[in-house]
């Protein structure tokens, strides 16, 4: 059964939030110890109060993937006392900053039909693992060092960790307040390169390294808005692409396993930059994505999240994809 094409008709069963208070207080303790969470006394009833409408949603959101309503699960994770989704701004551009996008801005090439049935970059070796941005809203910049290093090693056989916070503190004069990809290769562009993550590590002051330059970057592409054919094309031809996602759902800050498809997801919403690895299909016909998060291992399929393919850019997958030219 292909996913966004068939809908399963089913009997409504009532569903129920199954934890007692024993449970909840047992699970509140564990869930505390595993991400190192540490409360008031007096904010501890607030956050427990958020977590337990988590703990609710993500209950009856697999109860109901059990009788085949989602294609996909969530599971209680770092974000559990969250009490609203944690969403990025992308910056706006400016008049002269928005003439640098256009002059460069990708075509497609038409040959979808010849491309491979799946791509994982992983299996390659030119993605690195996965790193927590934590409260800065930063996504930005992991998402366009993640694309270098996608082309550096191409270009070198070397897989080598870029700095994200060289591009958070050199770029913007808030970059944890959110940025923009395409800003972030104009940065390096123009600044002669960018440091590693040993020479940069995360959470420093702009300390950029002219004597320590990792990486170049001659400009970047843009990939036609909304293709997800030409998508395909550019990441099996290039390798991983920065892209930004509408993540405004409890869904995807809970995402587990399974192929995420919300018929709720706007396209035309993206707030969050992640990168694009790969793709794939399952042995039932259902197409995805592989997107890697920056929101650490604890998150998803062990920091990524697959997500459905060619279904009318699902999320807006295919609304702001790039790739930086070396």
């Amino acid at each position: 059964m292909l996913l966004c094409v068939c809908v399963m008709l089913l009997v409504a069963a009532e569903l129920s939030f199954c934890l007692d208070e024993v449970s909840l207080d047992a699970k509140w303790k564990e869930w505390k110890i595993s991400y190192g969470k540490k409360y008031e006394d007096v904010e501890e009833v607030y956050w427990r109060t958020i977590w337990e409408q988590n703990m609710r949603i993500i209950e009856i959101h697999n109860q109901e993937a059990e009788q085949g309503k989602h294609s996909y699960k969530l599971g209680m994770n770092h974000r559990g006392d969250m009490g609203t989704p944690d969403t990025e701004a992308l910056s706006p551009l400016s008049g002269e900053r928005k003439s640098f996008f256009v002059h460069i801005s990708s075509e497609k090439n038409n040959k979808s039909d010849s491309l491979p049935k799946s791509v994982d970059y992983r299996e390659d070796g030119i993605v690195t693992g996965v790193r927590s941005q934590g409260n800065c809203g930063s996504c930005w910049a992991f998402s366009a060092a993640g694309a270098l290093e996608g082309q550096l090693a191409r270009k070198t056989g070397q897989l080598l960790e870029l700095s994200p916070q060289n591009l958070v503190d050199c770029v913007l004069d808030k970059g944890c307040d959110g940025g923009y990809m395409g800003l972030a290769y104009k940065y390096v562009t123009d600044n002669g390169g960018l440091n590693s993550e040993e020479d940069y590590p995360y959470k420093q002051k702009c300390r950029f390294k002219p004597s320590a330059v990792a990486a170049q970057c001659k400009g970047f592409k843009m990939i036609p808005k909304g293709d997800e054919d030409a998508l395909a094309e550019a990441l099996n031809d290039v390798g991983p692409l920065s892209v930004v996602l509408n993540v405004g759902d409890k869904t995807f800050d809970f995402y587990k396993t399974g192929i995420y498809y919300n018929p709720e997801c706007d396209e035309n919403q993206q707030s969050h930059a992640m990168l694009l690895v790969g793709y794939g299909e399952t042995a039932k016909g259902e197409k995805y994505w592989i997107v890697k998060n920056s929101w650490g291992e604890h998150w998803g399929e062990k920091g990524y999240i697959r997500i459905a393919r060619d279904c009318d850019n699902h999320c807006g997958i295919a609304s702001q994809a790039s790739y930086p030219l070396m």
